[in-house]
């Protein structure tokens, strides 16, 4: 099976180091890297790199260690392209995430859980524009299996798909503690049977195991909210084992889940009465307020630092998602109900539910660039290439207004 990029790759960093990435392009096609990491860089479909090019950025990792992620974002080329491989994990380390008794020795107990969906043609080739696919792939391996030696395993995973949504649980319905999210730690381990996750999702789980038994993580079918037909289009149907865990019949010991993990939630009533003005997003069909994406159009311009409310709305009967690049948000409501646990911590991709407005806490980032815009979009990746995708300036305080303006002076289009 032949394919364009890692996807298996991790990278690994601790908060406060200074770092560096290399970029460049074996496949026959332009690119662009994306992280769903906080500013200086977070990429976009504004730095091309060419067949054959190269790119060395540089950065200070500023960030609570969390499970992130790296992909390609040529505009109109993304779900191409991630199809094909092009995904890796980024692991960001911090001293409060240590200290936990967190299962944290990677690959022997704490595993990258890489999940992607294809359709393989007869001779192993990858078919493009099959979506959902018919074969999981973990890590870039079809049926895998991962040997436990230790009580509990910590499996980081990621929906690394191009539409799918996966419901992740055990084949026997026992529990998955959940410690961490998009953005890291949660405040509580939250301790339940199915974990959702929409493409770019991440999260954490803790799963304990006897000696010599074998269990399977399995995707059962999401609960999307929407009709049936459209819900096929994101697997809304389907029950697909994920990967393996076989126990060793004798299991070093591991120390329960910690009671606390992360700091505690904010008091997010009273952020949400503090924050500086209200956003509204609806996304309908291929559109974001009425509008596909245009390089040649900022939609929002923000102020570095400050605090909104973003109010995103699906409001049409399809699946949709929404990530912002270069931030991380709370959710605070769901449908007029307060966020699930699940929830609780920093989240930079979120499901909508269709007609249900989610509400999230948004800090602006610090980092100040009038130039490179940041990008928000729905990451169901036919829908972002098709222009379900805008983009917002962080401009520092004192800048001009909070609306849509001419594209900066001097910005680089792709």
């Amino acid at each position: 099976m032949a394919t364009w990029g890692p996807r298996c790759g991790r990278s690994g960093v601790r908060r406060s180091w200074s770092t560096s990435a290399t970029g460049w392009t074996r496949p026959p096609r332009c690119t662009g890297t994306g992280w769903s990491s906080r500013p200086p860089w977070t990429a976009g479909p504004h730095r091309p790199v060419a067949p054959g090019g190269l790119w060395s950025p540089s950065w200070t990792v500023d960030q609570p260690a969390a499970t992130l992620w790296y992909r390609p974002h040529p505009h109109g080329k993304t779900a191409e392209q991630v199809a094909q491989g092009m995904v890796g994990m980024f692991i960001v380390d911090d001293p409060v995430e240590q200290a936990l008794d967190l299962p944290g020795d990677y690959g022997v107990d704490d595993l990258p859980v890489i999940v992607q969906d294809v359709t393989l043609e007869q001779d192993g080739r990858l078919r493009t524009g099959a979506d959902p696919g018919d074969t999981v792939l973990v890590n870039g391996t079809p049926g895998p299996y991962a040997v436990v030696s230790t009580e509990r395993v910590r499996l980081r995973l990621l929906n690394a798909s191009v539409q799918r949504t996966y419901d992740f649980g055990l084949d026997d319905g026992s529990v998955l503690t959940q410690v961490a999210g998009d953005g890291g730690l949660l405040p509580a381990p939250h301790r339940t049977s199915r974990v959702q996750l929409s493409p770019g999702e991440r999260a954490e789980v803790v799963v304990t195991m006897t000696p010599g038994e074998t269990r399977v993580l399995r995707s059962h079918p999401p609960d999307l909210g929407v009709s049936a037909m459209s819900a096929r289009f994101s697997g809304g149907g389907d029950t697909l084992d994920v990967v393996q865990l076989r126990a060793r019949p004798t299991l070093e010991p591991s120390p329960e889940v910690p009671d606390r993990l992360g700091s505690d939630a904010p008091d997010l009533a009273a952020a949400e009465a503090e924050a500086v003005r209200t956003r509204t997003f609806r996304l309908q069909g291929r559109t974001i307020n009425g509008a596909v994406m245009d390089t040649d159009r900022v939609d929002e311009v923000v102020t570095a630092g400050e605090t909104e409310v973003w109010e995103v709305l699906n409001s049409d009967g399809e699946p949709h998602h929404f990530h912002v690049h270069g931030v991380q948000m709370r959710v605070l409501t769901v449908g007029g109900r307060a966020a699930g646990p699940e929830l609780a911590g920093l989240k930079d991709t979120v499901f909508l539910p269709a007609g249900q407005p989610v509400r999230m806490l948004v800090t602006l980032p610090e980092h100040v660039d009038p130039e490179v815009p940041n990008m928000y979009h729905c990451h169901l990746l036919r829908h972002e290439d098709q222009g379900m995708m805008g983009q917002f300036v962080v401009l520092p305080p004192g800048g001009s207004g909070a609306g849509p303006v001419a594209p900066p002076a001097g910005r680089t289009d792709h």
